[in-house]
């Protein structure tokens, strides 16, 4: 038997593979295939998993829709964190997960595992560490031309990189236009997760999302957790923010250890068999 189950974070799609319920190696093509809206069953990604190492906290491996993996995914932990309630795995309301972009902690808020806070650890806007290309430096409201524009940007790291894009309005027209000439721009050597950001008032900010391998996306709580950061540092916010997108709204909370702490829902889909046709479709990709 090979099952899946389907989950939402406010629009953004997630299937949840998990290995002891699959026979499925997950190469490239079979990420695409089952992300694929037409011939699989349609995602804007993959959460496999759980893993088990030493430390017996529960590990996910994230896949974007073009089949490469993501090292964090704000919608994808609280999603696969609800699988791990729903499935058994974990029975306290507090755990931590791990991701390729380190552990995070979880809280659980509700009985029913829909409303759950992630502590997405600490933004950096160092260089280095996102990565962008050039000098060691703080990426802080810098200008980057994208063919004839020039644009102000804020680069941030949560353990998966982010370009946000200041502007006086935003809309999916511009996201779409100008996201994938971001996302494959030469200042970026392992591509960028991009957000256009318009500052409503000190608490509110409204973006517009180009995800890295998955394109134009409703909502990402680790984008929306990297656009208050850069809204903070450059002092447009405060330490509470929330994010409007068009899937829905994300809490973002900074503490005063400078920690990210980020609470939305999650919304079950579906769940059931792979089909013996996509198997097979899989197994020739």
């Amino acid at each position: 038997m090979n099952k899946f189950y389907k989950y939402h974070g406010l629009g953004n799609d997630y299937l949840v593979i998990d290995p002891a319920h699959a026979e499925l190696a997950l190469s490239v093509a079979a990420v695409r295939l089952l992300c694929d809206r037409h011939y699989g069953i349609g995602s804007d990604g993959i959460l496999y998993g759980p893993f088990w190492g030493p430390d017996n906290i529960p590990a996910v491996k994230i896949f974007n829709p073009d089949g490469s993996e993501a090292e964090k995914s704000g919608n994808g932990v609280r999603i696969f964190s609800r699988y791990l309630c729903e499935a058994g795995y974990v029975t306290g309301r507090e755990f931590s997960l791990r991701t390729a972009g380190g552990v995070v902690a979880v809280e659980v808020l509700d009985e029913k595992a829909w409303l759950l806070r992630v502590d997405m650890g600490t933004a950096t806007f160092a260089s280095d560490q996102i990565p962008v290309a050039g000098e060691k430096r703080e990426v802080v409201a810098e200008k980057l031309a994208v063919g004839e524009e020039m644009l102000t940007v804020t680069c941030v790291s949560l353990g998966n990189p982010h370009c946000v894009v200041s502007l006086p309005v935003v809309s999916p027209a511009i996201a779409r236009r100008l996201g994938p000439q971001i996302e494959r721009h030469p200042a970026f050597p392992n591509r960028i997760n991009v957000q256009f950001m318009e500052v409503l008032d000190r608490e509110t900010i409204q973006i517009e999302i180009w995800e890295r391998g998955a394109g134009y996306t409703l909502a990402s709580g680790s984008s929306s957790c990297a656009a208050a950061a850069a809204a903070r540092r450059l002092g447009l916010v405060g330490d509470r923010v929330e994010v409007r997108m068009p899937g829905g709204n994300i809490q973002v909370q900074f503490t005063a250890a400078g920690r990210i702490l980020m609470t939305g829902p999650v919304a079950k889909v579906c769940e059931g068999e792979i089909a013996a046709d996509l198997v097979r479709a899989i197994k020739q990709a």
